[in-house]
C-alpha cells in the first residue's frame, strides 16, 4: 500500500507542474498587476516606480519568474506577499485554524444528520418522510450558496437579531466560548445545509442499492436483527461514495468556504485568497492553488485506501486498486 501511494505521488508529480504552470500563467494574462496602484500615481518618481517592480522580480520574463517560484516551492518557500511583505506561509497557517473550525466542523455536522437521514429515507422508500427529504434536498441542491448566507443573515441578524451578521468575535468584548458560537452558528450552518442535501441524496441512493443485495437477505435469513445488518452489512457498503466525497473534498478543508468566509467576514483562507485574488497578490494565489492541487491528489490516494479498508474485496498494491 505504501509503494501504491508513492507511486501514485510520483505520476501526479507532472499533473501538478501542469496546474502551476496553467494557473501561472492565466494570472498574469488577468489586466492589471499587484503595483497597479503605484505605477499609475502621478506623485510617485519613476525611479522608485521603477525600484520597486525590481523588488518583487516583474521586470523579469515570465518563465524566469516561474522557475524562481517552483524553485522556492520545492525548497519549501512559498514566496513573500507583495502587499503585505509577510511569508505566504506564515499567512496561510495564522489563518489554517479558523478554516478548519468552520469546515471541519460543519463537515462533521452535515455527516450527523445526513446519515440517518438517508438511510431512513431509503429503508422507508416513496413514503411521506421520504418525499419531503427528497423535496428539501432538491431545494437545497438548488440554491447556491452565497444567496443562503445572505437570507440567514438578513432573517437572524438582522431582522430579529439573535446572531451576529459576521465576524468571529464580538468588537471591544474579551473572548468566550460562547460569543464565537454565536458567531459561527450561520456560517457553519449555511455550509452545512448544502452538504446535508448532497449527502442524504446520495447516502439514500446508495442504501437502497445495499438493502437488495443477497447478502443481506442472506443475513436476515441467519435470524440477525434488521437493526444489526443495517448497522453492519448495510451501512458499511452503502457509506463507499462518502468516501469518494471525502477524498474530493479534502482541499476544501484548506481552501475553506470562499465566498461563505467572504459573506461572514471570516478570515480564513478563502478570504484571504480572495483578498489576494483582487489585490494580484501573486505568490499568495499560487500558494493557495498550489497546496489545493496537492490535497485533491492526496484526497485521491486517501479515498482509494478507505476503500480497501471498508470493502474486503478491494485490495491495493504497487499497481493499484484490484477488485
Amino acid at each position: 500500500m505504501a509503494l501504491y501511494a508513492l507511486r501514485r505521488f510520483l505520476n501526479a508529480i507532472p499533473i501538478l507542474i501542469g496546474i502551476t504552470i496553467i494557473s501561472f500563467a492565466i494570472i498574469h494574462m488577468a489586466p492589471g498587476s499587484p503595483l497597479s496602484a503605484y505605477i499609475e500615481d502621478p506623485t510617485i518618481k519613476q525611479v522608485d516606480k521603477d525600484n520597486m517592480i525590481k523588488a518583487y522580480g516583474l521586470d523579469k520574463p515570465l518563465y524566469i519568474q516561474y522557475w524562481d517560484w517552483i524553485s522556492g516551492i520545492a525548497r519549501g518557500d512559498l514566496g513573500t506577499s507583495f502587499l503585505k511583505s509577510d511569508p505566504v506561509s506564515d499567512l496561510i497557517l495564522d489563518r489554517l485554524p479558523t478554516t478548519l473550525l468552520l469546515t471541519v466542523t460543519s463537515f462533521v455536522i452535515a455527516l450527523v444528520i445526513a446519515i440517518p437521514l438517508g438511510i431512513a429515507c431509503a429503508l422507508r422508500a416513496h413514503s411521506r418522510l421520504d418525499q419531503i427529504v427528497t423535496a428539501i434536498s432538491n431545494v437545497g441542491i438548488s440554491i447556491p450558496g452565497f444567496w443562503l448566507g445572505l437570507v440567514l443573515m438578513m432573517l437572524f441578524a438582522v431582522k430579529l437579531g439573535w446572531l451576529p451578521s459576521g465576524g468571529l468575535q464580538t468588537i471591544n468584548t474579551p473572548f468566550s466560548i460562547m460569543d464565537r458560537v454565536k458567531h459561527l452558528i450561520l456560517p457553519i450552518g449555511t455550509i452545512a445545509a448544502a452538504e446535508v442535501a448532497v449527502w442524504t441524496r446520495y447516502i439514500r441512493s446508495s442504501m437502497l442499492e445495499v438493502i437488495h443485495q443477497d447478502y443481506m437477505r442472506t443475513a436476515r435469513a441467519k435470524g440477525l436483527l434488521d437493526g444489526r445488518v443495517i448497522a453492519v452489512h448495510g451501512m458499511r457498503n452503502a457509506l463507499m461514495p462518502i468516501v469518494t466525497l471525502f477524498g474530493l473534498m479534502l482541499p476544501s478543508f484548506f481552501g475553506g468556504a470562499v465566498i461563505i468566509e467572504t459573506i461572514f467576514s471570516i478570515p480564513g483562507i478563502g478570504r484571504l485568497f480572495i483578498e489576494a485574488a483582487f489585490q494580484r497578490d501573486y505568490p499568495i494565489i499560487f500558494a493557495i492553488t498550489t497546496v489545493g492541487a496537492f490535497l485533491t491528489v492526496l484526497g485521491s490516494i486517501i479515498a482509494d485506501i478507505l476503500y480497501a479498508a471498508l470493502d474486503p474485496r478491494v485490495s491495493i498494491d504497487q499497481k493499484g486498486v484490484k477488485v
